[in-house]
């Protein structure tokens, strides 16, 4: 299928998003990873509910099937309680597995290029994510891509509440390159990473690689999108 830009997104908008972006912000779970995509979230979800049933006075989330929000749903449940020990216990739970995970991860199509072009070009880039930043410096060893990115890899805290769509780990990338929101450009493919940008006053541009992934991000107000990560590409030859 032929790759395109949306409807609201032309060749001109990108190249002037880049060419204002000293730094680009990468989330990592999407554009630059599928990480759960040889390992599913859905086992790793059932990994967690497993634990979670282990535990006394255990909340009932085996509905959930998004890792993530497992782990801020017991945060939220335990937040205060002589059982908030837990919400570490589980927090290592998950890292383990992703580490599992990206062992398998394919790459997105054109990210390592991207993300090798801004460096190339001057640009700092960094990773603001809500998976563990212990998994994502594995995954960038095993790409090749460590050192475009340096110590700029900002994972989940040790607060669950601080993930996405708090602002929190936009916050740490903007000190750790010395920028600002007007120097920044998040990509990011969900409406948790547009909230947070939002929030941190980060320019967007959301990737949104199917059908499903548009409506998500046009329902949420994303104004600039790409199906995929060539156009962006080759933006930054030029930007």
């Amino acid at each position: 299928m032929t790759s395109h830009l949306t409807p609201r997104t032309t060749v001109d908008t990108l190249t002037e998003l880049l060419a204002a972006a000293h730094c680009v912000l990468f989330d990592f779970d999407g554009p630059l990873t599928s990480v759960f995509g040889g390992h599913e979230a859905t086992e790793v979800a059932a990994a967690l509910n497993t634990r979670i049933a282990s535990w006394p006075q255990a909340p009932d989330l085996t509905d959930r099937t998004d890792p993530m929000q497992i782990l801020l749903d017991v945060a939220t449940a335990f937040d205060g309680s002589r059982h908030d020990h837990r919400v570490a216990e589980l927090d290592k739970l998950l890292a383990d597995q992703e580490a599992i995970a990206v062992a398998s991860a394919r790459p997105t199509p054109y990210a390592d290029s991207l993300v090798r072009r801004l460096a190339a070009r001057g640009r700092a880039v960094a990773v603001t994510t809500n998976n563990s930043a212990a998994a994502v410096v594995s995954y960038l060893d095993m790409r090749g891509l460590a050192a475009c990115f340096g110590p700029h890899v900002h994972g989940r805290a040790a607060d669950p509440r601080l993930m996405k769509p708090h602002p929190s780990c936009l916050w740490e990338a903007m000190r750790s390159t010395g920028t600002g929101p007007g120097e920044c450009l998040m990509i990011g493919d969900s409406p948790r990473d547009y909230e947070a940008a939002c929030a941190a006053g980060v320019a967007f541009l959301g990737y949104a690689k199917d059908a499903r992934k548009q409506r998500q991000l046009a329902d949420a107000g994303v104004k600039h999108m790409v199906d995929s990560l060539v156009h962006v590409y080759q933006a930054a030859a030029v930007a």
